[in-house]
């Protein structure tokens, strides 16, 4: 076994695919996950190909995140790659309708449960002078679309601040990677839809996304380049998707 990897939102989507891949390559794994059923039956499939620790987490809460990096077991205690694949989007209504819950739970979550992990985790990486934290960021970050407003502005976020943890750590061994994904086929548009199945499957209907094992390979492919070299943003979307034109609204005028 290679190296140790800590991927939260693991249960499922890009998170459990990345721990299948690199379970495949023998790297001990840190799975952490709020749903406990998936993450267990998870880890039950992945222990026989490694060494898995799992972890029923909320990143939202900052001092479980505390507490979960200080009390891992020794042989998980030196984190060589973080996944900080754990977020969500909730609702597609414009900013005036939407819920300031849902635009709470994705500021908690997409920004400020990647905070924590990088912070507890980030720490003993610069200590050991290696590393390397990948975040899942979005197209959305990059790229406006109607009802995108708060989870945008988060995936936005997670790019940038992945530019500025590059800033900070030169002359470090440790890398820094956002991942920005467009469409993909994973519970993303359940969750967002709340258990909607029929709206969830309308977004994928009649075109090929992406799929959680293409997202997972990428991250795979970035963390086992050679340690001088850094892919700091990548862009990835499905060749079934790309950008419109700029959008107009037009109105018909009244004529005397």
């Amino acid at each position: 076994m290679n190296r140790t990897v800590f991927i939260t939102g693991a249960s499922a989507g890009f998170g459990a695919a990345c721990a299948r891949l690199y379970a495949a390559q023998g790297d001990r794994l840190v799975l952490a996950a709020r749903r406990e059923e998936p993450l267990q039956a998870l880890r039950k499939e992945l222990a026989r190909q490694t060494a898995v620790h799992a972890i029923a987490l909320d990143v939202r809460r900052r001092k479980a995140v505390q507490e979960a990096v200080e009390r891992l077991p020794a042989e998980f205690r030196e984190v060589d790659i973080l996944v900080n694949n754990a977020g969500l989007a909730l609702g597609l209504e414009p900013a005036h309708e939407m819920s300031l819950d849902d635009w709470d739970i994705m500021v908690d979550t997409n920004i400020k449960g990647l905070l924590y992990c990088t912070r507890f985790i980030l720490p003993g990486m610069v200590a050991r002078n290696r590393g390397h934290i990948v975040n899942i960021g979005s197209t959305a970050g990059a790229w406006p679309y109607p009802g995108g407003n708060v989870y945008g502005g988060t995936k936005a976020f997670v790019e940038q601040f992945s530019r500025n943890l590059r800033a900070d750590l030169l002359g470090k061994q440790v890398r820094v990677t956002c991942l920005a994904p467009g469409m993909a086929e994973t519970e993303f548009s359940m969750v967002r839809f709340k258990g909607d199945a029929a709206k969830a499957a309308q977004v994928y209907a009649d075109t090929q996304a992406l799929t959680a094992a293409d997202v997972a390979g990428i991250v795979t492919w970035v963390t086992g380049l050679p340690p001088h070299v850094n892919v700091n943003t990548l862009e990835v979307m499905s060749i079934n998707q790309s950008w419109g034109h700029l959008a107009v609204h037009r109105e018909a005028q009244g004529r005397e």
